[in-house]
């Protein structure tokens, strides 16, 4: 098994349980895991399972020669799923893919400022943004934060394509959502969110534009 740090650094391991340990309780951060379903002890997809709730971001790609394990590893939120038999038109591919996602993921913050307040908020931190009364209240990674703008004022402020309307009364951002599904956009966090029956089918396009044109 093989991953890349975000420093740059890649590590491999021969045991399974020796990666679990390092994540689990030293604290490892990895970016992007590279995982054989199949392996003794742990397989890939129970190590998936496992890692999620300490690394929430992490790209995984899977290899496997099975591929009815694909559902199973949509199932996890898996970035990739490569056969062995395409692995060597595939695998490199897949890892730029993965890469230009996390590099997608970085970068800009949304300012709050105030007499008495100072607050910045990493864009891919932040889940959903909601109207509240006349604030608009911002559901990020940190917790919630709540700026005396109007929706429409944040929303032109965060200027950013991966923030889009849901409803009249919610803004998300799309790398955290999961899958539209019950007229529900279900994020990464558990929220599920009700989408607009009149925002629906632009809210499938503009994600399928958005994840079309960056992966």
């Amino acid at each position: 098994m093989t991953q890349s740090s975000s420093a740059g650094e890649i590590s491999t391991y021969t045991a399974s349980d020796n990666l679990l340990y390092d994540i689990t309780e030293d604290g490892f951060f990895f970016d992007l895991i590279l995982l054989d379903i199949e392996m003794p002890g742990n397989s890939g997809m129970e190590i998936a399972e496992k890692i999620k709730p300490f690394l929430p971001n992490i790209k995984i790609i899977f290899i496997t020669s099975h591929i009815e394990y694909a559902i199973d590893a949509f199932e996890l939120s898996i970035f990739r799923y490569v056969p062995k038999n395409d692995i060597h038109k595939r695998l490199p591919s897949a890892i730029q893919d993965a890469i230009r996602l996390i590099e997608l993921e970085e970068g800009k913050t949304y300012t709050i400022q105030t007499n008495s307040r100072f607050e910045k908020i990493p864009y891919k931190e932040i889940y959903y943004i909601e109207r509240d009364g006349k604030n608009a209240s911002i559901s990020a990674l940190g917790g919630v934060s709540k700026v005396r703008k109007t929706l429409q004022q944040v929303y032109a402020e965060l200027n950013a394509e991966e923030f889009i309307y849901i409803d009249r009364g919610c803004i998300v951002n799309m790398i955290h959502i999961m899958q539209i599904k019950d007229g529900m956009a279900v994020l990464k966090n558990g929220v599920s969110l009700p989408v607009s029956r009149t925002h629906l089918q632009e809210v499938k396009a503009q994600i399928n534009r958005y994840w079309g044109a960056h992966v």
